[in-house]
């Protein structure tokens, strides 16, 4: 078992993360670094969590959802009910990011083909002024 730590600083660092955001994730429980006073030593499991917590942050899971799923690694250490969960968590997510996108794509379709037509009109108003 790996023994390695990390400063708060080191972690920002590489994780792109400010000092309070590593903070309020300690608050809200899902990191949980070694404390010395005012001094906090992350551990190699504190690294992986955050790297988990920012991937499912990014796809779009609440810190709750992400708590739950970590916690889950106590409940069962051979960890199958943790991926379990985690991958019916991910359908759900990919199934909403989905729906999210294809509206985008039409919304986007839509301003694309109303941009155009005001393109259209104005062409037609700046021929009909350059002829007066």
């Amino acid at each position: 078992m790996s023994q390695e730590t990390y400063t708060i600083g080191a972690l920002c660092q590489e994780f792109g993360v400010t000092p309070r955001t590593l903070r309020f994730y300690e608050y809200k429980e899902l990191l949980a670094p070694i404390r010395d006073g005012q001094r906090r030593t992350f551990t190699v499991r504190d690294r992986a969590r955050l790297k988990l917590i920012l991937r499912g942050k990014r796809f779009g899971f609440s810190l709750l959802e992400i708590k739950d799923l970590l916690d889950l690694y106590r409940v069962d250490e051979s960890g199958v009910t943790q991926l379990a969960a985690t991958l019916e968590a991910a359908e759900r997510h990919h199934t909403e990011l989905t729906s999210k996108r294809d509206e985008l794509s039409s919304a986007i379709a839509d301003l694309e083909d109303q941009m155009n037509l005001v393109k259209q009109m104005l062409s037609q108003k700046s021929q009909v002024s350059a002829a007066e």
